[in-house]
């Protein structure tokens, strides 16, 4: 019989690391549209908030547009709210997951835990096929390093 912890291996993606920014910068970066706008998304990607709700049930609304020209329109909605310690969204559009963020003060850095649930294997690799998403929050979280780098 399957374990639902394995499960949920098979159609998760994590990336995890200690980032050298105070948590107060940290989710500010992540909560403010002005910051966000400017290091959201993989290489090459500009992106436009067009609303942004931090609240329980708040609506994220935002156009990526990629190096391409490509234009990808994104909603999604906050499911929880944790000041300085989580925040949970669903993307309602395609691809579509459950992302948590963790935020755990260190000092004078924070340790973050980003987590993305797909509703199947088959699901994320699919989503990984066709949108890149393994590579994109790999590149997304770099970019976030860098542009925390750039504040301090």
């Amino acid at each position: 019989m399957k374990n639902v912890k394995d499960d949920l291996a098979d159609r998760e993606l994590i990336f995890s690391r200690v980032l050298d920014a105070p948590i107060d910068l940290v989710w500010e970066v992540w909560t403010d549209p002005e910051h966000i706008q400017l290091w959201w998304g993989p290489d090459g990607f500009t992106n436009t908030i067009q609303k942004m709700e931090i609240k329980k049930g708040g609506e994220w609304s935002l156009i990526m547009k990629s190096p391409d020209g490509d234009i990808y329109a994104h909603r999604c909605m906050f499911r929880e709210i944790v000041e300085r310690k989580r925040i949970v969204y669903e993307q309602l559009t395609h691809p579509k997951y459950l992302a948590t963020i963790n935020f755990e003060s260190k000092d004078d850095k924070t340790f973050l835990h980003w987590h993305m649930l797909f509703e199947s294997r088959a699901y994320l690799i699919e989503a990984a096929r066709t949108f890149k998403v393994d590579i994109g929050l790999k590149q997304t979280a770099e970019r976030l390093i860098q542009y925390l780098s750039q504040l301090k």
